[in-house]
């Protein structure tokens, strides 16, 4: 018994794109710098050192886990499409800070710092969007809507780090406009693109963005954010309180899901810096090109998840989802009897220093740079040696790496569409912005803990403690997922208004 016109579907329909255009938007913001931010760190401020590197990621978490709550409830309350544009336009002045972060003779990594927060402010938005998809969709559309939602921001994933690897062919020099005191190189051309992405973002909000909303059945009613009333369908659908056991379960899991994806995307360039002695400019670009591989796999994962939950149903999947990343972190500890090569700085006389390592340890080009003059200002690479473990613990292969990765890519866009799903479904239709505002809190404060957690047990204690510690969190999310399994159903599935 849907009762809607066809101009009301459309309508609907397109704000819905536009929502998921702001989800892709948001997560190019965060993913367009993440490869680049390490190296653009170490050339503007060298005072900088990997636990820093953490706090810069987290900064913006913490921007968007302050925003969240607030852009949630002021979207329960008012026109989506204010806390929608404002929370843009903090995103575009931020990113053209970002670019200008190398001006100040002082304290850059600061001024960074700040510029991450502000974008992760902007990005805040993540529960106006959720919860008007939530609103705008019946229970039979909400898994699909869902997965195409997730699907946006995993190609944001692949588009942003595509997109910095596509600018790396600028170089690091690049080309200097002296009356904008501005650096046009492979650091900065991408926050400013992705500031004008911003910019069109704005414009199609006010353009085709319209408020809609429809109960569990897809009966149309009067948007409580366009009116300040509601229908009586409302009324009627809004009855019964919501299990809050489940929302703070599915809480719990998804800061899990976010906190081991936030590990992942930390310690990429780091780790491969580290064990496969690249360079700041190679690891920039290889693990672009593997975050692009990895976010495309997601985004087939998502079409085939949103089929395949009509079958087995959100919960199992979600299941099948973490115990593929627990596997994935558990084939990322280092198991075999090879150390990584070190990183020695001071190079002088032309010859090895008695401390280095023996050549059957080192590959060809390290002997080279060995070799080099005195004078000569070619990048260290390898595994720094004040980071103590890099002398007694095994390498990484890069085959464990790439499975790894494989696997990783695999597993969490299954937990995160399935999270945000099983979420909205237990909310019911009440409004749901301060719902969706406290979980993507959550969400950020996992991706807060996750990267200063990561680098800082990654930096003292190496990849065999921080990543035993992650399989660790992973197995108890699945004891918890046990525990609550049951509780997991539809708002008027409980009440018996709809069946499973």
């Amino acid at each position: 018994d849907v009762v809607e016109t066809q101009e009301h579907y459309k309508s609907r329909w397109r704000s819905i794109w536009i929502m998921y255009l702001t989800m892709f938007l948001s997560s190019v913001g965060f993913s367009i710098v993440i490869m680049s931010v390490w190296p653009y760190l170490q050339k503007i401020d060298p005072t900088a050192d990997a636990s820093f590197l953490g706090w810069i990621i987290a900064s913006y978490s913490i921007g968007q886990m302050v925003a969240s709550p607030l852009f949630g409830l002021w979207s329960n309350y008012r026109p989506r499409r204010e806390p929608l544009v404002v929370s843009t336009a903090i995103s575009v002045a931020a990113n053209c800070l970002y670019a200008y972060v190398h001006v100040p003779h002082s304290h850059n990594k600061y001024y960074m710092l700040t510029a991450r927060a502000l974008v992760g402010f902007g990005a805040g938005n993540v529960a106006v969007v959720r919860s008007y998809i939530a609103g705008a969709t019946s229970l039979t559309e909400r898994t699909s809507a869902m997965a195409n939602t997730s699907a946006c921001q995993a190609v944001g994933f692949i588009l942003g780090p595509v997109f910095q690897t596509c600018f790396t062919l600028i170089g690091e020099e690049g080309v200097t406009w002296k009356f904008l005191c501005l650096q046009l190189n492979m650091y900065t051309t991408p926050v400013l693109f992705g500031a004008l992405l911003g910019v069109i973002n704005i414009i199609l909000i006010f353009a085709i963005f319209r408020e809609h909303r429809v109960d569990d059945m897809g009966r149309q009613y009067k948007s409580i954010n366009s009116d300040g009333e509601g229908s009586d369908v409302l009324d009627q659908n809004t009855e019964g309180s919501i299990d809050h056991i489940a929302v703070v379960a599915l809480n719990v899991l998804f800061f899990v899901i976010l906190f081991v994806f936030a590990v992942f995307e930390t310690i990429a360039t780091p780790l491969t810096m580290d064990m496969y002695s690249w360079t700041r400019k190679e690891a920039v670009f290889y693990n672009g090109i593997i975050l692009s591989v990895i976010g495309i796999e997601s985004v087939i994962v998502f079409m085939v998840v949103k089929t395949l939950s009509k079958k087995t149903g959100e919960r199992a999947i979600l299941h099948a989802g973490l115990l593929v990343v627990l596997v994935g972190f558990f084939i990322l500890l280092p198991w075999g009897k090879k150390l990584p090569n070190i990183q020695w700085q001071e190079i002088k006389n032309n010859s090895i220093p008695r401390t280095a390592p023996s050549e059957m340890l080192m590959p060809f080009w390290s002997l080279q740079e060995l070799q080099l003059p005195s004078n000569h200002t070619a990048e260290p690479v390898g595994c720094p040696a004040t980071q103590s473990w890099c002398l007694n613990t095994p390498m990484i292969y890069l085959a464990q790496y790439l499975s790894s990765d494989v696997l990783i890519g695999l597993g969490y866009p299954v937990c995160n569409v399935m999270s945000y799903t099983l979420y909205s479904k237990v909310l019911g239709p009440k409004p749901q912005g301060v719902y969706m505002g406290w979980l993507t809190a959550s969400g950020s404060g996992a991706r807060i803990l996750g990267p200063v957690f990561v680098s800082q047990i990654y930096t003292h204690l190496g990849p065999r403690w921080a990543f035993s510690l992650i399989c660790g969190i992973v197995v108890a999310s699945l004891l918890l997922l046990e525990i609550v399994y049951k509780r997991l159903i539809a708002f008027s599935v409980r009440y018996g208004r709809m069946q499973e």
